[in-house]
């Protein structure tokens, strides 16, 4: 089942998700503007949900929208969880 994704903040662009024991969160920066500073786009991160580790980023982040920021989280998921056969997806 695909992450689903809701808004975290209400003031910025920040959405999460959760499953399989992993939290993931995608965010918009900008180099300017409000919100996080960064190179422009969409920049995806994970964690294990009970470990109390840091967030670790999505390769290829920050991505160009945030549909592929969505796929890019389902895919680490499929990852993380023994599944890498993309064409599951």
């Amino acid at each position: 089942m695909p992450l689903q994704f809701h808004r975290a903040v209400e003031d910025m662009e920040i959405w999460s998700a959760s499953s399989d024991h992993y939290s993931f969160v995608i965010s918009f920066q900008s180099p300017t503007g409000p919100g996080f500073r960064g190179r422009l786009g969409y920049v995806a991160s994970w964690r294990p949900l009970h470990q109390g580790r840091g967030a670790i980023r999505v390769l290829g982040s920050p991505l160009q929208s945030f549909a592929e920021a969505e796929d890019a989280c389902n895919t680490m998921l499929n990852y993380l969880k023994g599944d890498t056969d993309s064409s599951s997806q």
